[in-house]
């Protein structure tokens, strides 16, 4: 099944028919009812708020500024410019960490904007609020690697896991959150060869983005994918807009490449 054919849209379970299918799951970032309607044109199954709006609709350096607030207001949004794309709202930073109590009540926020699942990040730390909240009915996505709202901590925008203890740190996190009751999982920018074994160990879905081709999906982010604006990009960053006759040709052919298997390539992942 993909959102190209279905009259409805999709749900969890759509979603675990095609990870139990082995087809490669494609999400894209989306903040508005405009592009919404154009990536669901396109088949995009998957459509995420990310707080990535800081930095590509609102300006900032990091995702930190972003609120829950700019997360439903944009949620909103994009659920009704789309009708076929499951909706994930990313948690933004500050609104989660305190307690689980003050992430379900932020989380329900996000869920009566339009949100399908809530996306938040951190490994075991975050284990008891995604146990917390999944118990009370709000779908949890976990998000391990380079976490931007960690970006102070990390030191900068780099890859995470290299090496043999980080490694095992991350193994150790991603069967946490699915303890938990999490059902998909974000990876980025680890290792190609450790978002394998992290894949080949879980249960559920699993979504690279700088993670390598063996996930079970790939992320993109809108502005990235289409080379808005133009210039200098991470390393896992392909610009479908090069030899596309429109946006529409753009996100058409970034389906079929993530589905094919073609994308991301070689020059798209980190070693270990």
């Amino acid at each position: 099944m993909s959102a190209q054919v279905t009259t409805r849209r999709l749900t969890q379970a759509d979603l675990a028919k095609l990870y139990l299918a082995g087809e490669k799951i494609v999400m894209f970032t989306c903040y508005d009812a405009s592009f919404a309607r154009l990536l669901d044109g396109a088949g995009i199954e998957t459509m995420l708020i990310g707080d990535s709006l800081g930095n590509v609709i609102q300006g900032h350096d990091t995702t930190l500024p972003v609120t829950v607030s700019d997360i439903a207001y944009h949620t909103a949004a994009v659920k009704r410019g789309s009708d076929h794309a499951f909706i994930i709202a990313d948690m933004p930073f500050g609104s989660y960490q305190e307690s689980p109590e003050q992430a379900y009540r932020n989380a329900v926020t996000l869920m009566a904007a339009g949100a399908q699942m809530v996306k938040l990040e951190g490994g075991s730390e975050m284990a008891a609020t995604v146990e917390f909240m999944v118990h009370r009915g709000i779908p949890v996505c976990g998000h391990l690697g380079l976490t931007p709202q960690s970006v102070h901590v990390l030191g900068g925008y780099k890859v995470q896991g290299k090496g043999e203890a980080a490694a095992q740190r991350l193994k150790e996190d991603a069967l946490a959150l699915q303890k938990a009751g999490a059902t998909m999982i974000v990876l980025e920018a680890i290792p190609a060869g450790l978002a394998t074994e992290v894949t080949a160990q879980l249960d559920i879905i699993t979504i690279g983005i700088g993670a390598g081709k063996e996930t079970s999906g790939q992320v993109l982010v809108l502005h990235d994918a289409f080379d808005i604006p133009p210039g200098k990009k991470a390393k896992f960053v392909r610009n479908f807009m090069a030899g596309a006759s429109s946006i529409h040709d753009a996100a058409c052919r970034a389906v079929a490449a993530i589905k094919d298997g073609s994308y991301p390539g070689p020059e798209h992942t980190y070693a270990g």
